[in-house]
């Protein structure tokens, strides 16, 4: 925001350095960490040091420290800039406090929605996410990988990115033959009543319970298995109305949380081609075939010559000749790089997976895949229930999508009532709906995905902490002094005076927002994003309580209500890339 300025203070240095018969060199700013005003920096150490190669008798620190202060002495106070200090060998420039502040609000008034977008980076990312197995129930523990996969795909591309959204549905596998048998021995002909996504995982939790207890259980669906791999027509047709079934539900999840995909990939579609891989594999003999006693298994740390069990063995077909998660995993990496010109493929998948993952990275990196160190695990921890119980939809200990919507938003509701209790009741419940969903995403956003997360609704839904709800608010109350002063901006005052803390700190909380977005998208990270929201909407309220908007003398007034705006803007925005909404009232 300050290009013009820093340039031309650029020039005088050089004048400086021209004058006094120094040699010139290029400048590197940097920023100097905010505490109370925001300036720029630059060291003369490396003209010193010049000089010292020169033959010249010089301590270095202390003719830095010299030049630093008669460029200071040179240049004055150049425009934009309200003070200049040099200190231990470096050149401080600090701006104007007034005018930074201004030239932040009004760069995020113009730009809007865009404040933070970067600028395009021609790099394709593919972000495979969500991944669920269909005929199982979809729970709270598979909540937090389609949350953190939709915001790393949001901040991505709001980054400059060019983002490929893709789920891989698990539509195939010992766990699909667990349910339709069980399906087809004890409900035959039942169609679903209800809930999709409950009266699914009520009948594999059934069908998980007799492959456990029930004598000959598990050979039947091993003998199921068989005939599936014998492509049975019959059990097809079923799989196909069965899996359609989940797929509803999945969409309905899907619609509900905001979530969209460009690509699905499906397991069934990799399972022939991650079998004729496996017979390259055993070809080039990178795999051995150890059926019909054994299975087909890479050896990675044999072949890379490790002492140390770093990558173990890689079981890759099972010895009766079924596919394996492996199987299919190698050949849709495969199929992935050969569909789209991808810079990054990341996977967001299971901590407890990290080891597999570096194996199914290892062996395409063996079988010579370039792009094969391109691939990156983006790991996340299970999510607990309160009293940490792990959620299993084995054990049936799980928290179903609707179940937890349905109390959020019931939560949420009596809170809007209380504090909006004019609003109509169907705008009532459509901002209960947002507060609540957005109650559920916070969580799993807010703590770092690869610590453990207790999800608890005190928590979750706190207006008064570090919640989802409480950034909301924030927006709210944004919106609603707006909303107060008319509706329409007044225009940017520039006789404004000095600015009180509370407006310097929310200003620079409002600037970072596009930093922090680049900072977030170069390391997956939506906790920052997470962070900086609740940040911006604490700092708005302490600004909130401490520097009167509507009542202020005209300047201050002009001045807070554009700061409001923009405020209200980065916390939208902020939000957005969350997926959370960002509601005008409650």
């Amino acid at each position: 925001m300050f290009e013009a300025e820093q340039i031309a203070v650029e020039k005088q240095i050089r004048t400086f350095f021209a004058q006094g018969g120094l040699s010139d060199f290029p400048l590197q700013w940097n920023s100097i960490p905010f505490s109370g005003q925001w300036g720029i920096t630059t060291s003369f150490f490396q003209a010193a040091a010049q000089e010292a190669r020169q033959g010249k008798k010089v301590s270095v620190p202390q003719r830095a420290q010299e030049l630093a202060e008669q460029a200071r002495d040179f240049l004055g106070q150049p425009a934009g800039f309200e003070r200049v200090e040099a200190v231990k060998g470096y050149l401080n420039l600090f701006y104007s406090s007034a005018e930074y502040a201004r030239r932040v609000i009004e760069t995020v008034l113009e730009k809007a929605q865009d404040y933070g977008r970067g600028d395009p980076k021609e790099m394709q990312v593919m972000v495979e996410f969500s991944q669920p197995n269909t005929h199982k129930t979809f729970h709270v523990g598979h909540l937090r990988n389609v949350i953190t996969g939709s915001a790393v795909s949001n901040i991505l591309e709001f980054a400059g990115y060019t983002v490929v959204r893709a789920n891989y549905i698990g539509d195939i596998g010992l766990h699909v033959m667990k349910w339709m048998w069980n399906y087809m021995k004890h409900h035959s002909g039942e169609q679903p009543a209800g809930d999709l996504q409950r009266w699914m995982g009520d009948l594999y939790t059934e069908a998980d319970r007799r492959f456990s207890d029930e004598p000959g259980f598990e050979l039947e669906v091993r003998q199921l298995f068989a005939r599936w791999d014998g492509h049975d027509p019959d059990l097809i047709a079923l799989w196909k109305k069965t899996r359609e079934w989940s797929l509803e539900g999945f969409a309905q999840i899907y619609d509900t949380l905001g979530v969209n995909f460009d690509r699905f990939y499906f397991e069934s579609e990799e399972e022939e081609p991650g079998k004729e891989l496996v017979n390259q594999l055993i070809e080039r003999h990178l795999a051995e075939d150890e059926r019909p006693d054994g299975p087909v298994i890479i050896r990675l740390d044999e072949i890379l010559g490790n002492q140390a069990d770093k990558y173990r063995v890689l079981v890759i077909l099972r010895s009766d000749g079924t596919s394996l998660y492996s199987t299919k995993d190698l050949a849709l990496a495969i199929r992935k790089f050969k569909e789209f010109p991808l810079s990054r493929s990341i996977y967001v998948i299971d901590v407890r997976q990290s080891l597999y993952m570096q194996q199914i990275f290892k062996t395409l990196e063996l079988m010579g895949y370039a792009w094969a160190k391109d691939l990156y695990h983006l790991a996340y921890e299970i999510v607990n229930l309160p009293g940490n119980v792990t959620m299993s939809s084995r054990e049936g200990t799980v928290v179903l999508l609707d179940d937890l919507i349905r109390e959020a938003c019931s939560r949420a509701l009596e809170i809007v009532r209380e504090k909006n209790p004019e609003l109509d009741p169907a705008a009532q419940e459509a901002v209960a709906r947002a507060v609540g969903i957005g109650a559920i995403k916070y969580p799993m956003l807010s703590r770092d995905n690869t610590k453990i997360t207790t999800f608890d609704w005190q928590t979750a839904l706190d207006f008064n902490g570090q919640a989802a709800p409480y950034i909301q608010y924030a927006h709210v109350r944004a919106n609603s002094i707006l909303r107060k002063a008319g509706g329409s901006l007044p225009p940017a005052d520039e006789s404004l005076g000095q600015l009180e803390p509370a407006e310097i700190a929310l200003v620079d909380l409002i600037a970072r927002l596009p930093r922090d977005i680049q900072r977030a998208a170069a390391t997956y990270r939506p906790l920052d994003i997470a962070t900086l929201a609740y940040d911006l909407a604490r700092a708005f309220n302490d600004f909130y309580n401490q520097c009167p908007v509507l009542l202020a003398e005209p300047a201050q007034r002009n001045f807070r209500l554009r700061l409001v705006a923009s405020a209200r803007q980065a916390l939208a925005n902020s939000l957005a890339l969350l997926g959370i909404a960002a509601p005008a009232a409650m």
